[in-house]
């Protein structure tokens, strides 16, 4: 009982801070558009759009580790099931999204 309990408070966080460190990489996405935009930063578009792609990489791990903890609590087929295809939908976006951080230039990289 106390380790389910551990278990589902984990999740819990490990879902909310996969949300809260995107929604952190919108609003820097958001703010250094904004002084592209006026002129106050000399920041390309591909500079901003490879830093906030990597925000939502990091995002979408912790994500995926919560579903994989949630899935320990309630095991049954469909939750499974659910759990697969999930995880199957993650990585393929994942996959895509690191495939196109690792085509930015070193010096791009924060």
């Amino acid at each position: 009982m106390v380790l389910e309990q551990a278990i589902g408070i984990v999740e819990s966080v490990l879902g909310i801070f996969g949300a809260l460190f995107i929604v952190y990489g919108a609003a820097i996405a958001i703010v250094q558009l904004l002084k592209r935009e006026s002129g106050l930063q000399k920041l390309s578009y591909h500079d901003i759009r490879w830093g906030f792609t990597t925000r939502i990489l990091i995002g979408l791990e912790f994500f995926v580790a919560a579903d994989v903890l949630k899935t320990i609590l309630e095991p049954t087929f469909q939750d499974l099931a659910v759990l697969g295809a999930i995880v199957a939908i993650r990585t393929v976006v994942s996959y895509f999204l690191g495939k196109e951080v690792q085509e930015m230039p070193e010096d791009k990289k924060i």
